[in-house]
């Protein structure tokens, strides 16, 4: 949900050095202080697309009513990338501007599969632009700030329980902008090896939206109506977390730096809602779900192979932000480590282009939801299985341009 890769060299890195690299327009977004080390004027465009097939096995717990279908394969293909300014007013002063879309997850899965009281289709997506400012204080110290302008949009689907014959659908979808900031510090420490911290906000991204629901059998819409639940305005607001990252970047030899990050993201104000009807007698059509803070580590090098190419390489690992050992259907994601491997090659004096790679793997993701009533009499049914050998790849490009 929350992606350190936009298309940067940052995917090769695996996020290592994340907040104290600084040595793209890309700073823009992973420590704003950094611009001050940047001269002139630099722009840089990173292109990324992500695969990945986590595909559900059934358990024999799953209610035997919702049927055996699997789902196929939810996400697929997913495109990404960034775009990068930067320019150097005086000595001291530096301004730049960011478009990258680092936050969210969009799914679909194969009609009538066995979990579709539960999740069909999930789109949540925030893309940001990133005005930026920083300003070298001293030779050593430097502090930047973002604003953090999100545009966010959901798009949910559920299929509802008619009881007999096909089933009916529920639908919520709205756009909205949400406002942050970022705050960055580079401490220079020596020549070779700086400090990077950097602070970003939460955004919340305040949704409400209309129910809108399709096919449904009319004593069920007639229940529905009765309550106040057709076309009800639902809150479904979240709030992007607040995360902060601190890293360090030295230059070991003419040949060899080291890069490492350490960071926190405050998932538990995630704020996610589950969408459904879960009974034959529906009260609501929201249920909050509990999430936990995550941990993050990272472990990098960079290797100069000549004069033009430069070796990128970094591991990385990510605690898990859902609760009790178990994901949702709607968010197949956890824990996981990541393994990039990369180059950069500085074709002339104002261009530079890379490539990257990175690996993630996320395990085996237990799946364990039990409904508040039987599939028979209009429930979502038990839902137990697992996203098994969850994994996902990521190939990037990035371009970059000094004047």
């Amino acid at each position: 949900l929350f992606l350190y890769e936009v298309g940067t060299a940052d995917v090769g890195l695996a996020s290592a050095g994340y907040s104290a690299r600084a040595q793209d327009a890309s700073t823009v977004l992973t420590n704003p202080a950094g611009m001050t080390l940047l001269e002139g004027k630099q722009v840089l465009l990173g292109t990324q697309v992500l695969y990945t097939d986590p595909s559900f096995s059934i358990d024999s717990g799953t209610s035997p009513a919702l049927g055996t279908a699997n789902g196929g394969n939810p996400i697929g293909f997913f495109p990404g990338g960034s775009g990068f300014y930067t320019q150097k007013l005086s000595p001291k002063l530096s301004v730049g501007f960011g478009l990258a879309g680092n936050f969210g997850l969009a799914l679909e899965y194969n009609d009538g599969w066995a979990g579709r009281y539960y999740a069909d289709k999930a789109t949540l997506l925030g893309v940001s632009l990133l005005p930026s400012i920083a300003y070298q204080i001293t030779d050593e110290l430097s502090v930047g700030v973002s604003l953090n302008a999100m545009y966010g949009i959901t798009d949910v689907k559920v299929a509802v329980n008619n009881i007999t014959g096909p089933d009916g659908g529920l639908k919520v979808k709205d756009e909205t902008w949400g406002w942050g900031g970022n705050v960055g510090v580079m401490y220079q420490i020596s020549p070779s090896t700086r400090l990077g911290l950097t602070y970003t906000s939460k955004v919340d991204l305040d949704f409400s939206a209309n129910a809108e629901f399709s096919g449904l059998a009319p004593v069920l819409e007639g229940l529905l109506g009765s309550r106040g639940l057709l076309n009800a305005p639902l809150d479904i607001g979240i709030t992007v977390p607040q995360t902060v990252m601190a890293s360090l970047f030295t230059q070991l030899d003419p040949k060899w730096a080291l890069l490492v990050s350490t960071g926190w993201q405050d998932w538990s104000e995630f704020g996610r809602v589950d969408i459904s009807v879960d009974s034959n007698n529906p009260r609501s059509l929201t249920t909050d779900e509990p999430f936990k803070d995550t941990w993050h580590g990272a472990l990098g090098g960079q290797y100069r192979l000549s004069e033009p190419w430069l070796m990128n390489f970094g591991v990385a690992y990510d605690s898990a932000f859902q609760e009790g050992g178990t994901v949702s259907p709607a968010l197949p994601a956890n824990a996981g480590w990541r393994f990039g491997v990369g180059a950069q090659q500085q074709t002339t004096k104002s261009f530079h282009w890379g490539f990257a790679g990175e690996y993630q793997w996320g395990g085996t993701l237990d799946v364990d939801l039990e409904g508040s009533v039987p599939v028979a009499v209009g429930g979502r049914g038990n839902l137990v299985g697992s996203f098994r050998d969850v994994q996902a790849l990521f190939v990037s490009a990035n371009f970059g341009w000094n004047f």
